[in-house]
């Protein structure tokens, strides 16, 4: 592996090393501040209305931000290596994709197409769009999320080659700010037999385009 591609797989790690140090904070400490958040927009956090709104908010972002708390490559350990010899790339297109951008914590809406080389052996299909859930379900960029789906299936898979694209909307984008609503991202990044050879990559973005 290249310094290039460890830098990448080091930044996976300690994203998940620092997300396990957190400060402890409460169900109850976390109702609080989101009545504060309340108080401050000029709500009154003491009406019917918002009463619960709080509570709700907290078991809101527990889902939201689940995968602080999963392991990515832990849904990569079953493999199958009775495939008759398959060797081509498997290919899994439009995995819905939810996230949250770190900078402004508006969501990220879109669609991750993945495809990897296997090396003898294979993954089941349900698999990949876990990896994406556990990566999208924390305060992201799309970069690094892009390249955090793929270094993690190339090194749990020893995959021959791996490349992931995201296509998505930056509501940070549509709805504040510059308010371009019919602006979308796309990041693609490409790993092995993908970056090395160009008609891997064009073989791929024909089949994602389909």
């Amino acid at each position: 592996m290249s310094y290039k591609n460890e830098r990448y797989m080091k930044l996976v790690k300690d994203t998940d090393k620092s997300s396990s140090k957190k400060a402890e904070v409460t169900d109850k400490q976390a109702e609080e501040a989101f009545k504060t958040i309340l108080t401050w927009i000029g709500e009154d956090p003491t009406r019917e209305g918002l009463l619960e709104t709080p509570k709700r908010v907290v078991k809101a972002f527990k889902e939201y931000f689940k995968g602080y708390h999963l392991d990515a490559s832990a849904d990569l350990l079953k493999t199958f290596g009775d495939v008759e010899g398959y060797d081509d790339m498997v290919v899994e297109k439009n995995i819905t994709l939810e996230s949250h951008c770190e900078h402004h914590m508006a969501p990220i809406i879109g669609v991750v197409h993945i495809a990897y080389i296997p090396n003898s052996k294979v993954v089941g299909l349900s698999k990949l769009a876990r990896v994406v859930e556990v990566f999208s379900k924390r305060l992201q960029t799309q970069e690094r999320l892009t390249m955090q789906i793929a270094n993690t299936l190339m090194e749990s898979l020893n995959a021959k080659g791996v490349a992931v694209t995201i296509d998505s909307t930056h509501q940070c984008m549509t709805m504040r700010g510059i308010k371009k609503e019919q602006a979308s991202t796309v990041t693609n990044y490409y790993l092995g037999q993908f970056k090395e050879d160009l008609s891997y990559q064009n073989r791929y973005l024909r089949f994602i385009a389909k």
